[in-house]
């Protein structure tokens, strides 16, 4: 069953979250396991994204935190929404008849609103999130979801590889110390492609948010590479200028 100290009477609204996270050399996704009843008695096992219906107490954003919080534990997330996927028959069948069974409900169709978030993945929130269920699955060997989650998540992705080209949204990915080859890895990770290391280090040394932390990797085997830091402040304020320049010269 769902929570027990919620209620669900709303509609059959719910909240589906795309969690990414970056490994130092892959992306990855966060998935829960569900387990299940088949038509035939069979017990069985499959994935797919958190999410839950929203209670009567909450509005969208406070039950996708809500979700967060149980699976990462980190209450200081980069988490926007993304999309409504509404499809009256987008959970039909057994799918359906699983909401209903886990949370005691009797719908005949669920309206998701999907959400985005990312987290500066470590082993620490890896083992966290296993406690509660989830799993840090390596993007590319997702297969087969639960429900329609495969959308969600092709949307997702495609959400962030158009973000990354917009906005600063890398730094949410890194620890607040990071290198060069570390940011260049992220972005060919994330857009998939091969990137000029000279090229990459100058366009990237030009951005006034990006400084030099004042030290260095210790303990490597090869020449220690000089340590960087995003300063957000100096981001929103260089952001807010050209904001301003847009609007008066449009």
């Amino acid at each position: 069953m769902g929570n027990p100290n919620l209620t669900y009477d709303n509609q059959a609204i719910s909240v589906d979250c795309t969690v990414f996270g970056f490994d130092g050399s892959a992306l990855r996704v966060l998935l829960v396991h569900r387990h299940h009843t088949l038509p035939s008695g069979e017990e069985t096992e499959d994935l797919k994204l958190p999410g839950s219906l929203i209670s009567d107490c909450e509005d969208l954003p406070s039950a996708a935190s809500r979700v967060m919080r149980e699976l990462i534990g980190v209450r200081s997330i980069y988490l926007k929404q993304m999309e409504v996927f509404s499809d009256p028959q987008r959970v039909r069948g057994s799918e359906l008849r699983w909401i209903n069974t886990f949370y005691g409900v009797s719908l005949s169709r669920v309206l998701t609103v999907g959400f985005f978030a990312l987290v500066k993945l470590d082993e620490k929130l890896m083992h966290y999130s296993k406690r509660k269920g989830g799993e840090w699955a390596e993007l590319g060997h997702v297969r087969r979801l639960a429900l329609d989650h495969n959308k969600i998540l092709v949307t997702a992705i495609d959400y962030l590889i158009q973000l990354f080209q917009q906005e600063p949204i890398a730094f949410e990915f890194l620890p607040r110390k990071f290198t060069l080859k570390q940011l260049q890895k992220l972005y060919e990770t994330v857009l998939d492609v091969e990137i000029d290391n000279r090229n990459f280090r100058k366009k990237i040394l030009s951005l006034e948010y990006v400084l030099p932390a004042g030290k260095c990797e210790e303990g490597v085997p090869h020449k220690p590479a000089q340590y960087y830091f995003f300063d957000r402040k100096i981001y929103k304020r260089e952001n807010k200028k050209i904001l301003k320049l847009n609007f008066v010269y449009r």
